[in-house]
C-alpha cells in the first residue's frame, strides 16, 4: 500500500542523497548503466555535491560490451562532464547469454577475442577485482577503490519497477532506519542506496525534460517503436531480462546487430523466431497431458549443459514440495517454463512471480503464520479460497 505524504520525490531524493554523503563523509560512487533512473540519480548527486563543496564525483559504468550505440554515446557525454571522475570499467569478465544453450556465457573484453567495438581510451581494462561475475563484481569494484574506508554505490532502482523490487526496498533494514539500499560489505561499511525508490515513470521524465539534462537517446527510438515502458532496457542486449529487444535491434541499429550477432551464439537464431515461439508457455502441446510434464520434458531434451539441468531438476523438486498445495499450480509450472526457454538456471525471471503478493501469502500458509498477521476479513476470504 502506498501512503502520499506532503513533500514531493524531487526534495525527499535530494535530501537523501545529501544524507548519503553526510554519512560516508563524502566517499560516494554513482553506480550508473546510462538508463534514465541512473541519470537522474547522477544528476541529483552532482546538485548536491555541488552544493557540498566535494566535485568530482567518482561515477562508475559496468560496460558489458553488448551494449546499444546510444547508450555508449551518451556514457562518453557523462564521463566528459568536469563534474565527474570517470570509472569507466571494461575488463574481462562472465554474462549469461540467454540466447543459446550450447553457449550460456559471453565472455565480455576477453584477451584475443574479436570485441564488438575498441575500448575507451579512459577506461580500466584489467580486472583488478577478484572475481568475473557480473553480480559479485559490484561489492569487489567498491573495495578496490575504497579499500580501508565506509563508501557508498548511489544507483538508480525503483520500487514500481517490480514486486520484489517494492519488497526489498521497503522492508528491513539495510543502513540505520534505510530500508531504500542493499548490504555490500556490512564490516568495512558498503552499502548501496537508491535514492529514486518511490519515483514513478513520470517523476523520471518529468525531471529529465525539465531540467533539459542529456539522457540517453535509445529512449526515443524506443518509443518510436512502440516498445511498452517497462521493457525499455538500455544496458546488456542478450540477458534473459533484456532479450526482448533481439526482435528489434536490428532494425533500430543496425551495426550494434550486426556487431552482436558476430560476437554472442544464438542471438541470429532468436531474430529469426517469432516472440510467441520463444516465449510461448499459453497453450499445452497437445503430445503432452499436463504442464509439469512438459516442463519435465523440456528441462531434460532442452538444456544441454548437465550442470545446468541438475541445477534446474533440483530446484523444481524443491518448488514441487512447497508448492504442492496450489489451487493452481499450472501457473507456476508456466513460469518455471518461461524460464527454461532461456535458460535462465539463475532463476532471475520467476523471481517476481514467487515474491508477488499471493505467493507471500501462500507461503506463510504454508508456515502457519497466516492468520497471526493482521488482516482484513476480505483478504482472508481470498486466501481461502485461493489455496486448500
Amino acid at each position: 500500500m502506498k501512503i502520499f505524504l506532503k513533500e514531493n520525490v524531487w526534495d525527499e531524493a535530494l535530501k537523501r542523497i545529501d544524507r548519503i554523503f553526510e554519512e560516508f563523509d563524502n566517499n560516494v560512487i554513482i553506480s550508473t548503466s546510462g538508463g534514465k533512473d541512473s541519470t537522474v540519480t547522477m544528476e541529483l548527486a552532482l546538485i548536491v555535491a555541488e552544493r557540498r563543496g566535494c566535485l568530482p564525483v567518482k561515477m562508475m559504468f559496468l560496460d558489458q560490451e553488448a551494449e546499444y550505440r546510444m547508450t555508449i554515446e551518451y556514457m562518453r557525454l557523462a564521463m566528459a562532464d568536469p563534474r565527474v571522475e570517470p570509472i569507466w570499467i571494461q575488463c574481462p569478465i562472465k554474462l549469461f547469454n540467454a540466447t543459446s544453450m550450447d553457449e550460456p556465457w559471453l565472455m565480455c573484453w576477453r584477451e584475443g577475442d574479436e570485441w564488438m567495438r575498441p575500448k575507451e581510451d579512459i577506461s580500466v581494462k584489467e580486472n583488478l577485482f577478484g572475481t568475473d561475475r557480473f553480480h559479485d563484481i559490484f561489492e569487489k569494484i567498491i573495495n578496490h577503490y575504497s579499500p580501508d574506508q565506509p563508501c557508498a554505490y548511489l544507483a538508480g532502482v525503483r520500487a514500481e519497477e517490480s514486486p520484489t523490487r517494492l519488497a526489498g526496498l521497503t522492508t528491513g533494514q539495510t543502513y540505520k532506519d534505510i530500508t531504500w539500499g542493499k548490504i555490500l560489505n556490512r564490516k568495512k561499511h558498503h552499502y548501496t542506496f537508491y535514492p529514486l525508490y518511490d519515483w514513478c515513470l513520470s517523476d523520471v521524465w518529468k525531471a529529465i525534460h525539465q531540467n533539459n539534462w542529456k539522457y540517453c537517446q535509445i529512449y526515443d527510438e524506443l518509443y518510436r517503436y512502440g516498445i511498452a515502458p517497462h521493457k525499455m532496457r538500455v544496458s546488456n542486449l542478450h540477458h534473459e531480462t533484456a532479450v526482448h529487444s533481439l526482435f528489434f535491434l536490428h532494425e533500430i541499429e543496425g551495426d550494434t546487430w550486426d556487431a552482436l550477432a558476430k560476437r554472442v551464439g544464438g542471438i541470429n537464431q532468436a531474430k529469426h523466431m517469432q516472440k510467441h515461439e520463444m516465449f510461448a508457455v499459453q497453450n499445452l502441446p497437445w503430445m503432452f497431458n499436463t504442464w509439469k510434464e512438459y516442463r519435465d520434458y523440456l528441462t531434460e531434451k532442452l538444456i544441454t549443459i548437465e550442470k545446468n539441468k541438475a541445477i534446474f531438476k533440483k530446484e523444481w523438486a524443491r518448488m514441487d514440495n512447497l508448492y504442492a498445495e496450489m489451487a493452481y499450480p499450472e501457473d507456476l509450472y508456466k513460469k518455471q517454463i518461461a524460464s527454461l526457454l532461456v535458460n535462465d538456471w539463475e532463476f532471475v525471471k520467476i523471481a517476481g512471480f514467487l515474491n508477488s503478493p499471493a505467493m507471500i501469502v501462500y507461503r506463510d500458509w504454508k508456515k502457519g503464520k497466516l492468520y497471526s498477521r493482521t488482516r482484513t476479513p476480505a483478504s482472508l476470504k481470498y486466501v481461502k479460497e485461493q489455496y486448500r
